[in-house]
């Protein structure tokens, strides 16, 4: 490999790493980011919530995601009862192809909007979706990159763990 070939690698597996570690990790804090409830544009806090949550990143132009949603949509209904709730963030730029998404693809729980555009930075986002459960204390317990049909077993038994301390 030449010196300018090593150098250009160096520099692309640095950058790739600097990624991969401003990613949120299991065991940190619930990182604070600007969402409005795309139902009324009304602010959405998510620390003061004092629930179980499911942050979900998901965007109109993602497949996985319209999987992903009736899940989640599923998941909320069963146990909303039990201090738990799933908060869909929609990161598309247009607002109008959110929408028309919901339409084909209609869900009943929160869905949001990062007023500021920082959300996807301060978690860390590098997929989608990109989902996050947080305890009640606050605290990232699990992070899914992706979505998979095969996963929803999975998945449900970690928030039921979640849900039982």
């Amino acid at each position: 490999m030449q010196a300018k070939q090593f150098k250009l690698f160096v520099l692309f597996v640095l950058s790739f790493y600097s990624a991969i570690s401003s990613a949120l990790e299991v065991g940190a804090s619930l990182p604070n980011c600007h969402l409005k409830k795309m139902a009324d544009g009304s602010e959405l806090n998510l620390q003061a919530t004092g629930k179980v949550l499911y942050v979900d990143f998901w965007a109109s132009w993602c497949g996985p995601c319209a999987q992903s949603l009736p899940f989640l949509e599923a998941v909320n209904e069963e146990f909303k009862n039990k201090n738990f709730e799933v908060i869909a963030v929609n990161l598309d730029e247009v607002r109008e192809d959110a929408d028309a998404f919901l339409k084909q693809h209609p869900v009943k729980l929160t869905t949001a909007v990062n007023a500021d555009g920082q959300c996807p930075e301060v978690f860390g986002v590098q997929a989608m979706p990109s989902s996050y459960i947080i305890d009640r204390k606050g605290k990232v317990r699990h992070i899914q990159l992706g979505f998979n049909l095969s996963e929803k077993a999975e998945l449900k038994q970690k928030i039921e763990k979640i849900l039982a301390e």
